[in-house]
């Protein structure tokens, strides 16, 4: 099936909260509120949708100089076919040649391998980063396009 990459809508919250408590239920996920805010306030969020269906969805925030990766999630059914890449290289589009930020759980052994093979570094380590888990987070960076 193909995966069609479309602007997140404000109708994607509930979707995107029911798919954040699925996900991130150790770390504080949020409501469908959370990203209402998050568009209203301009935050680049994209939805990936296989037949119609609110499959996945990435988030980016934008800086002048630099850019910052806010999620990239997939529901479970929907892993290991390619739509997490597919999310993360239309945020890196929007990103344009800016330098791009993220953070990631230092024990998510295949976001790591992912955020890597799209050029991305680990330059630092965040202890008790996530919450209310206290679980560690790597910082990683992909530099600007020339």
């Amino acid at each position: 099936m193909n995966t069609e990459i479309t602007p997140l809508e404000v109708e994607d919250a509930p979707r995107c909260a029911e798919l954040e408590r699925l996900l991130f239920a150790s770390e504080d996920p949020w409501d469908a509120r959370a990203f209402v805010e998050a568009l209203a306030a301009g935050h680049r969020y994209l939805a990936a949708r296989v037949g119609g269906a609110l499959a996945g969805y990435a988030g980016l925030g934008l800086a002048d100089s630099e850019a910052e990766v806010h999620t990239v999630a997939v529901d479970p059914a929907h892993q290991g076919r390619g739509i997490g890449r597919v999310l993360l290289r239309a945020l890196l589009a929007l990103a344009g040649s800016v330098t791009v930020f993220l953070e990631v759980r230092t024990d998510n052994e295949t976001a790591i391998a992912l955020y890597r093979s799209e050029g991305f570094a680990v330059v630092g380590t965040r202890r008790g980063y996530y919450r209310p888990s206290g679980a560690d987070a790597f910082t990683m960076r992909r530099e600007a396009a020339p």
